[in-house]
């Protein structure tokens, strides 16, 4: 199956300080182990096997395509003022090739393998989500700190690795749209399940597999998590940690 992948790069309305620090006013332009951060992971979509298309958004294309490696398979377009509104505009878009995987230019260590991996557990599911699990990511890297989400049998973190299979999922974006200002927006997207269902989550007498499959049921749509194997797929570049241990990792320092 080959896929489209949409590399996030846009920005946050407002002054990006994170960046400034980094002497630019865009996040995905931060040099990360001397190469602008958004390289990194379009470098690893054009080394995976499963990659035809790398469609690269931004408020700032032509400041975003500057840095770009050379490949004809990398086109660059104009994001809009958030990721939801990013989204529902290019289902609507008729060059698009279906199924696409959405990924973030602050995804300093993602690997064509993990690329891979992703695509091939995602394959039979409307909507899928790469996960990482609490105990792998803290064997690799014990003195870091994530965004844990715990459910019966197990706590994880995003990956920043999304896959859609068709226009569809137009239902799941909207859902997104709905709760993306909002910081507890797990939780938001769990009460769909109702009272029972949220207290289940909350006592974590349910599982991960089982939330999502209920909320893609309430959705109308097969949602499921992908589990990764490598544990650096659940660190993205987001603040200056961030930013210093992903430097330690690429130089092998950590």
């Amino acid at each position: 199956m080959s896929w489209t992948a949409v590399v996030l790069a846009g920005s946050r309305p407002g002054r990006d300080q994170f960046a400034e620090r980094f002497g630019t006013d865009l996040k995905a332009l931060i040099p990360v182990a001397g190469e602008p951060m958004v390289r990194r992971p379009v470098r690893a979509l054009i080394e995976s096997g499963s990659i035809a298309q790398i469609l690269v958004l931004s408020q700032a294309p032509d400041r975003i395509a500057a840095v770009l490696p050379d490949d004809p398979r990398i086109q660059v377009g104009q994001s809009q003022g958030t990721i939801a509104e990013t989204m529902l505009e290019l289902l609507t878009d008729e060059r698009l090739q279906w199924p696409v995987l959405v990924t973030t230019a602050d995804h300093a260590l993602l690997d064509a393998a993990t690329i891979d991996e992703f695509c091939t557990g995602a394959a039979s599911a409307d909507v899928a989500i790469g996960v990482v699990e609490r105990d792998k990511l803290m064997r690799r890297l014990p003195a870091t700190k994530r965004t844990w989400l715990k459910f019966r049998g197990g706590a994880y973190t995003g990956a920043n690795l999304f896959a859609l299979r068709s226009p569809t999922v137009r239902p799941a974006i909207e859902l997104w749209r709905s709760v993306e200002q909002d910081r507890k927006k797990a939780w938001r997207v769990i009460a769909l399940l109702g009272p029972a269902g949220l207290l289940c989550a909350a006592l974590r007498l349910i599982s991960l597999d089982e939330v999502l499959a209920q909320v893609g049921g309430k959705l109308g749509l097969s949602i499921k998590p992908v589990r990764l194997s490598n544990p650096l797929a659940g660190v993205d570049v987001d603040k200056d940690v961030d930013h210093a241990l992903a430097e330690a990792i690429l130089q092998g320092r950590a």
